[in-house]
């Protein structure tokens, strides 16, 4: 299935267990250890995530948090030429969301997890939530068959 870039938000869902988003969400990061997957997120993200954890549940257990899901995941760089690529594309208005999405495609990641699907409204790569994700990629078969679990 391949590399698979995991946004802020989805971090945000599993970090603070905020529900429904939490079902789909959690079962997308637990891919990590799916041979078939490589998720990836950013520094970025990774910060986010880290300031709304640690509002809801203190900076030393989110830190924590932190530090165990970057056991699991890789972490796409935001280089030069990602911040570069976003300052000069003429479809990205949020900055951050460019960087995410450049950072993702220069690492490989032919999809975007997110549950804001408006924020990447100008990628040429996959842009799902986590439920569909999981329904599309993990529930789905080649031949468009529900896989039973």
């Amino acid at each position: 299935m391949g590399k698979v870039f995991i946004d802020a938000n989805v971090l945000v869902s599993v970090l603070n267990k905020e529900y429904p988003l939490f079902l789909y969400s959690s079962r997308v990061l637990s891919l990590a250890n799916d041979k078939n997957f490589q998720l990836y997120t950013s520094s970025l993200c990774l910060a986010i995530a880290f300031y709304f954890s640690s509002k809801k549940s203190g900076e030393a257990l989110a830190k924590t948090k932190i530090a165990a899901l970057c056991q699991h995941l890789s972490i796409a760089v935001i280089s030069e030429s990602a911040i570069k690529k976003s300052i000069m594309d003429p479809r990205v208005n949020d900055l951050e969301d460019g960087f995410q999405y450049y950072a993702a495609i220069e690492a490989g990641c032919k999809s975007i997890v997110t549950e804001n699907l408006s924020d990447y409204f100008f990628s040429n790569i996959e842009v799902l939530t986590a439920e569909q994700f999981l329904i599309q990629k993990v529930l789905t078969n080649e031949k468009g068959t529900k896989k039973v679990p």
